[in-house]
């Protein structure tokens, strides 16, 4: 990929020379496409370069040479923006302490809004990006009878189920190949307890539904997970599996005493699908994509030296 960046420049600035200033013959190059404005060197890799604009092969230029040149590049790869929307469903549990005997909660409501902006780590690796946005799902928990016949309660109550609002900010990873990538996600959240409804013959009717003084409703932690995507463009298909761990506890650490501290912290498992749209054209993300591109620019930087108009489209990238 560097290599072909590299090549784009040089056929530029070589055939930038052959026209009456180089102001002139940059104007006519593709977008992203630039060259230094100091004749000296771009003279100077004219006359090392030795081009010749009709027979000449991308391939015939040894890397070393290539790495030599000193010429702009600012080839986008995979520099787009998408939103979308996804739905999941997920199971809940807590972190207690101390430990009570317990089981997952299947949790059915998971949906939000994504908007995902791709980038080049540093300027040059092109399988970075961040995702931010805003979910509303549901997580809980369910006691279970140990093998002493006694089941845990909280508040009177042997099962919860929690309304949430979250906003995560994810690092976002990706491979593609052919029309799939493969994904990582890693990153932190913040939320909020909207409603609780307790479950259990022993929960009083004053806080069935509602939270208590003691109970902490603001919540963070961290969330990631991995998923495969279809890229039919400019539509991609998401498939995910995330985990979200909180640190924030569901009631004040000191609630049942001053003297014993107790935590509990949310867990859920959520396995979703989702509908993206992209913003932005994607380009240069795979190498055959790149060499379609050299071959589209070398046939409009020839027109250029020859002082005719280029009759060529914009390749769709696959």
């Amino acid at each position: 990929m560097e290599r072909f960046q590299k090549v784009f420049c040089l056929i530029a600035a070589a055939a930038a020379m052959s026209l009456a200033g180089l102001r002139e013959a940059k104007a006519q190059l593709p977008p992203g496409m630039t060259v230094e404005d100091d004749s000296t060197e771009a003279e100077a890799i004219r006359d090392t370069a030795g081009l010749d604009m009709v027979t000449l092969e991308i391939d015939s230029l040894s890397d070393g040479f290539l790495d030599s040149l000193n010429l702009n590049r600012d080839i986008p790869i995979n520099d787009y923006t998408m939103i979308g929307f996804q739905y999941g469903v997920g199971i809940s549990q807590v972190s207690w302490n101390p430990s009570m005997q317990q089981k997952f909660r299947f949790v059915p409501v998971n949906f939000g809004f994504l908007y995902t902006r791709y980038g080049k780590m540093f300027g040059y690796m092109p399988y970075f990006g961040i995702q931010a946005g805003i979910f509303y799902g549901q997580e809980g928990y369910q006691f279970e009878e140990d093998d002493e016949g006694y089941t845990p309660t909280v508040e009177g109550a042997t099962g919860a189920l929690m309304q949430v609002i979250e906003v995560p900010v994810m690092a976002h990873c990706h491979f593609d190949f052919w029309k799939m990538k493969l994904m990582v996600n890693l990153g932190l959240y913040g939320g909020y307890r909207l409603s609780i409804q307790r479950f259990g013959e022993g929960v009083p009717d004053n806080i069935r539904n509602s939270f208590t003084d003691t109970d902490l409703r603001l919540d963070y932690g961290i969330k990631g997970g991995a998923g495969f995507a279809f890229v039919f463009d400019p539509i991609e298909i998401h498939f995910t599996a995330m985990y979200k761990h909180s640190f924030g506890s569901l009631y004040e650490p000191d609630y049942y005493s001053q003297y014993y501290y107790r935590y509990a912290y949310p867990a859920n498992f959520i396995f979703s699908a989702g509908v993206h749209f992209q913003l932005t054209k994607r380009v240069g993300k795979t190498k055959h994509a790149l060499r379609r591109e050299a071959r589209e620019h070398l046939g409009l930087i020839k027109a250029i030296q020859s002082n005719v108009p280029a009759e060529t489209e914009s390749p769709e990238v696959k």
